[in-house]
């Protein structure tokens, strides 16, 4: 049972949690998260604790496995959530979210990355990671998205492909 205190990890899949499959001439998400294995090595000072929604790329992800997201934080002790995604859904997670949860009395923190976690370098995906976890000390209850040394909030946040990145719909 996750505790107030601890860092309550939510896992859906997505680039983060990734391989590359040379037959498919693509990234592939794992069948078992990495995400844990990853965060334990930093020996965060914290309890982490992690939970697996689903593991699919997010162009794959249904209703379904959104009300299982939004069913996952609410039944989290936790009050710092971070919730591993797919980039290319994750504003529509992040606003299904903010439009279904009742009550947003937690800090939740969506990550995900351009590049997989493991079998790539450079990858952005452990400093996005670090960087949700850092920020998930010091914000205020509320949803937001952590990716590229930015916070952003549902209703601005854009992928923008050509960059590689996020931005906000509200600056350039």
């Amino acid at each position: 049972m996750t505790s107030k205190n601890n860092l309550h990890f939510i896992i859906t899949g997505g680039t983060i949690d990734s391989y590359w499959d040379g037959t498919k001439d693509t990234a592939v998400t794992n069948e078992i998260s990495v995400v844990p294995k990853f965060i334990k090595s930093l020996k965060l000072y914290e309890k982490c604790d992690f939970i697996e929604v689903c593991m699919k790329d997010s162009r794959n992800l249904t209703n379904t496995d959104r009300k299982n997201i939004l069913k996952a934080v609410e039944n989290s002790k936790s009050n710092r959530i971070i919730i591993t995604h797919g980039t290319y859904t994750l504003p529509d997670t992040a606003r299904y979210l903010k439009a279904n949860l009742k009550n947003i009395n937690k800090v939740i923190i969506f990550v995900c990355s351009m590049i997989p976690l493991f079998g790539f370098s450079p990858t952005d995906a452990g400093f996005n990671l670090g960087y949700a976890v850092a920020k998930s000390q010091e914000l205020s209850k509320g949803i937001y998205v952590c990716m590229n040394g930015r916070i952003f909030v549902p209703d601005e946040i854009v992928k923008m492909l050509s960059e590689g990145r996020f931005g906000s719909i509200y600056t350039k």
